[in-house]
């Protein structure tokens, strides 16, 4: 179906990709000789200081942390069947309530008997 199409066309663009990166070489630390592959050669990256890297870092963990609002309910690993109480919940809501009215109309003809 489609999703085989897909999948199929991605490989295809994948193995295309692959074909690509290992052909064309890349320059880094030197400048090649020949001038048709200038388009290879990467560009210097602007290097950034450490120490303002540092200093931003710092600054970032001045600011105060706020504990409270972390729930320790969302922290402990839950129940491997936590899904399907969650799942089941709304139906067994909606069950109570009809066993409620059960209850109470069986008390309701019970007194009505007496």
């Amino acid at each position: 179906g489609a999703l085989e199409e897909e999948s199929l066309k991605r490989k295809e663009r994948l193995k295309n990709l692959r074909k690509k990166a290992e052909n064309t070489p890349i320059f880094r630390s030197y400048k090649p000789q020949d001038k048709t592959i200038n388009e290879q050669i990467l560009e210097n990256k602007t290097v950034v200081r450490l120490e303002d890297e540092v200093k931003d870092q710092l600054e970032i963990l001045k600011t105060p942390i706020v504990i409270e609002d972390i729930d320790i309910a969302n922290l402990a690993p839950r129940k491997p069947d936590w899904d399907l109480k969650r799942d089941v919940a709304k139906k067994l809501e909606k069950l109570e309530r009809r066993t409620q009215k059960t209850i109470a109309e069986l008390i309701r003809e019970r007194l009505k008997n007496e």
